[in-house]
């Protein structure tokens, strides 16, 4: 079994106003993932999630197969474990 660990990401491009934060949580859900994700005011979209490594890049697959949203660039940070029990939109 893989390691446990938090990553915080960055998205940009087309990722506000396409239902990006909803289908966060929903794959996150599935995938037993937790943390948050919010909107930033610079058109952004910023998330932390923890879980397993193959499990966030799943998350990240899913996202860029969403309909409308156009992911142009990430920015990812790994970061300390936090004890979140889900994943929610901020």
């Amino acid at each position: 079994m893989s390691e446990i660990l938090r990553k915080h990401i960055l998205f940009y491009g087309h990722v506000q106003g396409v239902g990006f934060r909803y289908h966060a949580k929903y794959g996150a859900d599935m995938l037993g993932l937790s943390g948050w994700v919010r909107n930033l005011y610079n058109g952004s979209v910023e998330m932390e999630v923890q879980g397993r490594e193959e499990d966030i890049d799943k998350l990240i697959v899913l996202l860029q197969q969403g309909k409308y949203i156009d992911i142009t660039d990430m920015k990812v940070k790994n970061k300390a474990l936090e004890n979140d029990i889900s994943f929610r939109i901020r």
